[in-house]
């Protein structure tokens, strides 16, 4: 059968972060987000982890080369609308990561700064958290760090709404075009989310917040993965950065609550990425 003429064209959203044995984080979670969003997900491993819902065992770095090399391999034939960043263990990885970008032209790039797992395992050197403020900060449209990570970033505690928008400001510092700051760590009935950005956008605002009811429930884990995956799909479909954070915010709440009613493992579970299409 003869292909039409004007076939149609993918929305293309190419995760690079870490295998999540357990499939709940990581490239797991990255990949269910992009296809439940309605995105063709890629893939770029940078590490793989022997992991479950209790504890991280094991993580196996792959070389930088190699890491490269998926990227030129992937970008180069299919093309890419959004990256999505994720987990990558060290600081070679990252400025193997950082050179791809830069060569190939990247926008639309998500970091997610990842440093300790839920369980509280480290899930990086202790360098290559400098290289991320050093390499990939300043190639991201926009970075999202949770409120421990972004203390870590800064050295300073962050204990309220007042201070959030502040530490967000001060994380503009390191180049990106905007962060948005997940207060998820606060222990109040919403969960509040302050997105801020560089310059103005067209409807001259600068900072944006986002809640929604906290839900008891002890399945959250990918929930850092999967919003930062969801906000790259959004950016993949040309939305603006403020819709496309604020689309992530609605599909993580469905998906926290929805995988709420579920049980799978001894620790803590994940979310039900594919909520909209079955329970």
């Amino acid at each position: 059968m003869q292909a039409k003429e004007n076939p149609k064209s993918y929305h293309r959203a190419l995760t690079i972060a870490t295998s999540d044995s357990g499939g709940g984080a990581g490239i797991q979670a990255d990949l269910k987000t992009f296809a439940a969003m309605g995105c063709y997900g890629m893939s770029v491993l940078a590490a793989l982890t022997a992991q479950n819902t209790l504890e991280v065992r094991g993580i196996h770095a792959l070389p930088p080369d190699y890491v490269a090399l998926q990227i030129d391999t992937v970008i180069e034939d299919l093309g890419v609308d959004a990256i999505k960043i994720g987990m990558l263990f060290n600081s070679d990885i990252i400025e193997a990561v950082a050179g791809r970008l830069k060569a190939h032209g990247v926008g639309r790039v998500v970091l997610d700064p990842v440093m300790v797992a839920q369980s509280g395992a480290k899930l990086i050197e202790d360098d290559a958290i400098e290289a991320l403020r050093q390499f990939l900060f300043p190639l991201s449209t926009t970075i999202t760090p949770n409120l421990p990570e972004a203390e870590t970033l800064l050295g300073a505690p962050i204990e309220d709404r007042s201070q959030m928008e502040e530490a967000a400001r001060s994380l503009l510092q390191y180049g990106s075009d905007s962060v948005l700051l997940k207060g998820g760590h606060f222990k109040e009935e919403q969960s509040l989310d302050c997105l801020v950005l560089q310059e103005p956008d067209e409807a001259g605002k600068k900072v944006y917040w986002y809640e929604a009811g906290r839900i008891p429930t002890r399945n959250t884990h990918g929930t850092g993965c999967t919003l930062s995956s969801a906000i790259a799909a959004g950016l993949a479909k040309r939305e603006s950065l403020p819709e496309a954070v604020g689309h992530a915010k609605d599909y993580i709440t469905g998906a926290i609550k929805a995988g709420s009613r579920y049980r799978i493992g001894g620790g803590g579970g994940p979310l039900h990425h594919f909520y909209e299409f079955w329970d």
